[in-house]
């Protein structure tokens, strides 16, 4: 008996923390593409600039980029730091004043870049 109450402790606890990350459902985005096409890059920040409408992939993602940048991506799974730190690293290299607008956009204060782009560079 003690044995069932141990196992449904383990799988509530298990439930919980899934809940504590994003959805996965587009951790498998090929992002090396998105970046090496730069028509695909401007289309995704653009998307996540306000200033083109989303495709569902970048919606997807969008809604979450408040809340990852100000928590240095504490929710985001390994795929999902990966995606990020291309994401950004691309732009930065391939478009700088869109890297420098993103970041004024989501840390307008600048508190939490720096610490969010440490914690998925190892991703």
């Amino acid at each position: 008996m003690k044995c069932v109450y141990v196992l449904s402790f383990l799988l509530a606890v298990a439930a919980v923390h899934a809940e504590d990350k994003y959805s996965t459902e587009n951790d498998d985005l090929d992002i090396d593409a998105v970046v090496a096409n730069l028509a695909s890059l401007r289309e995704f920040v653009g998307c996540f600039m306000d200033a083109v409408t989303c495709n569902a992939i970048a919606a997807d993602f969008k809604k979450d980029i408040p809340e990852a940048v100000s928590t240095q991506c504490a929710k985001c799974t390994d795929a999902q730091k990966h995606i990020f730190y291309k994401f950004l690293l691309g732009l930065k290299e391939k478009l700088p004043n869109d890297y420098q607008a993103f970041k004024i956009k989501y840390d307008p204060d600048n508190k939490h870049f720096s610490a969010l782009e440490d914690a998925v560079s190892g991703a």
